[in-house]
């Protein structure tokens, strides 16, 4: 069965968004991109139902899921920034979700590691030191939307790592 052009859902005019696209759906972190305000922060909170669930995995089930959304990730975040025309938009957010989980990979369980975490990565998201700011501003395409981050994320899981390793009894 077909539908009449007139049927078919439209990309959203503001975004970009096409919900045709299975790699909007990906890139566009399942609509969390798609916030007016902060689409960064609004992506790296609607990674954390995700984180939940993922946290429950064995370690290696986590790492394994995490390389998976990294490829994924590539791909998608490449496709559609080639159909915005725009190098990094910021509608695109499934690098957040994944450099949140790359951030929560050694963390400890619970409310108080999950909002450390959110607050460190959001701060080298944003702050973008070296070598975050060498990767945003030299690698292009896919790679270059998740790669940024993926080193914020891993920055952002050594203060982590080290707070739980002082913390631990």
């Amino acid at each position: 069965m077909t539908t009449s052009p007139a049927m078919r859902p439209e990309p959203s005019s503001r975004s970009g968004f096409d919900p045709r696209r299975p790699h909007h759906w990906i890139a566009f972190g399942f609509g969390s991109g798609l916030a007016p305000r902060a689409p960064g922060t609004v992506g790296t909170l609607a990674a954390i139902p995700l984180y939940l669930v993922a946290s429950t995995l064995a370690w290696p089930i986590y790492l394994s899921l995490l390389i998976l959304f990294i490829l994924v990730g590539v791909w998608a975040c490449e496709r559609a920034a080639r159909d915005l025309g725009e190098k990094d938009p910021s509608a695109i957010v499934w690098d957040e979700w994944v450099g949140f989980l790359l951030t929560m990979i050694a963390a400890p369980t619970g409310w108080p590691w999950i909002l450390a975490g959110f607050l460190l990565f959001r701060l080298f998201d944003i702050w973008k030191p070296w070598p975050i700011s060498v990767a945003d501003q030299r690698v292009g395409g896919g790679l270059g939307i998740m790669l940024d981050d993926l080193i914020a994320g891993a920055l952002a899981a050594i203060p982590l790592a080290l707070a739980a390793w002082w913390l631990s009894p």
